[in-house]
Order: C-alpha cells, then sequence, then structure tokens
C-alpha cells in the first residue's frame, strides 16, 4: 500500500509501523536488540510499530540503524522542482519579438536637406 493512498494521521503512523517493523524482521534483528543499537527504549519501539506516536528523533535513529534513513531524500528532497516553474523558466527563455535596429531621422530622411522656406510639393 502506497502511503499516499493513506488519508488520515493514524493511518500513516499504522503504515510506519508496519514497515519498521518488516524490516526490523527482515534484518533478523529482536525489538530488544534494534532499540539498544538505536539508542531508544523498547517501548519505543514497540509504540512506534504499534503505529503509535513517537519523538521524529526515535524514528530517525531506528531509520539509521535499519539503513533506511537515506530513504528521507527521496521523500523530503532539498528542494521540489514544480512543473509550472521549469515551464515559466522556459518561457521567459524565448524571444517574443524581433528588436530591430533603431534607425536614426537622418538616415530615413533622403540626401538633399530641408531649409525654412521650402514647402514640400512646391517648386521654385
Amino acid at each position: 500500500m502506497q502511503i499516499t493512498e493513506i488519508l488520515t494521521i493514524d493511518g500513516v503512523l499504522a503504515e510506519l509501523g508496519r514497515r519498521v517493523e518488516r524490516h526490523r524482521l527482515e534484518s533478523n534483528r529482536t525489538q530488544a536488540q534494534l532499540a539498544e543499537q538505536a539508542g531508544i527504549g523498547r517501548a519505543t519501539l514497540q509504540r512506534l510499530e504499534r503505529g503509535q506516536s513517537v519523538q521524529s528523533s526515535s524514528l530517525i535513529k531506528v531509520l539509521r540503524v535499519l539503513g533506511l534513513l537515506g530513504a528521507l531524500d527521496t521523500a523530503l528532497p532539498e528542494s521540489v522542482e514544480l512543473p509550472i516553474a521549469e515551464l515559466a523558466r522556459a518561457e521567459r527563455r524565448v524571444r517574443r519579438r524581433a528588436r530591430g535596429h533603431r534607425d536614426t531621422a537622418a538616415e530615413i530622411a533622403p540626401e538633399r536637406t530641408w531649409s525654412w522656406g521650402e514647402q514640400s510639393g512646391e517648386g521654385p
């Protein structure tokens, strides 16, 4: 069962307890042995395996002894890259329009210079 499918806190704690117990048994340790190696009381380990609330430091100690502490990197990565953030970043890189060159008035105007008294379209 996926933990993400469990909706209640009690359900998540129960699943964590079942998983800790399964890993303890797979590593061929008794509750007393694991508790001693983790530096916690046996009663604390029993509460954890029953799905009851324990201090997070106790859970971390147990995970370390079972070799599962690295799984926290997957569960809680240092940062989460949201797909929408990546999309926004990619859109910023795409040019939306050409800037072109700014032409000065002299470059656009004909070679002849204008002087006062001249009207456009009138002859001398």
